[in-house]
């Protein structure tokens, strides 16, 4: 059962079939816990949300056209929770953005990116691992929701610019502006701390 496609089982919880959903939460609730925990911080809070985002996604079952992928959707809906979660708190952040800073995806791609395709690779063998990881989170911590959103969607969870527009329901020309803004942030952040031109394998 845990090989089975995504759509195969929504179409047996749509059916009542509570194993088939069951698997959907085993596949995604790691994921989904980790990009509210890294919108809230808040281990508490972003325990909610994740269990937000599943009873929403069960409810909301029927109303899955599949035009999108599951995963794509799943974070669709974490996502607005989260950012409601932050508006009610004070803390949402929703700045404008340079969003004329096109490029083409290759370019992007071959960019002096921040990070890795996984945070947990170590860029610099030199560095220990849990000091660099530890500034890495402060970094991120001082980006606003957006930019880090974007980091996450792209450099934790590996999605696609088209995945990142949707579940940020923006044009892919903006998640491209605003993965660039971040990464440059992020490279400021750090610079202190690895040097003027940080390198990332």
């Amino acid at each position: 059962m845990s090989q089975e496609t995504d759509l195969n089982l929504v179409k047996r919880a749509r059916n009542g079939d509570g194993d088939a959903f069951r698997v959907l939460v085993e596949r995604y609730q790691r994921k989904v816990y980790s990009i509210a925990f890294n919108m809230v911080r808040n281990r508490d809070d972003a325990m909610d949300l994740t269990q937000d985002a599943f009873v929403k996604v069960h409810k909301s079952l029927d109303g899955f056209q599949g035009q999108s992928s599951f995963y794509t959707w799943l974070y669709r809906i974490v996502v607005n929770l989260g950012i409601d979660h932050l508006r009610k708190a004070g803390r949402y952040q929703n700045i404008d953005y340079d969003d004329t800073f096109k490029r083409d995806d290759d370019d992007i791609q071959g960019d002096a990116s921040l990070l890795p395709s996984r945070l947990g690779t170590n860029p610099e063998k030199a560095l220990g691992r849990k000091e660099l990881m530890s500034k890495m989170d402060e970094a991120l911590a001082g980006l606003s929701e957006n930019h880090r959103l974007a980091i996450l969607l792209r450099e934790v969870d590996g999605l696609s610019y088209q995945e990142m527009a949707e579940v940020m329901g923006v044009s892919k020309g903006t998640v491209m502006s605003r993965l660039h803004h971040a990464r440059k942030n992020m490279q400021d952040a750090l610079s202190g701390y690895v040097g003027k031109k940080l390198k990332v394998e």
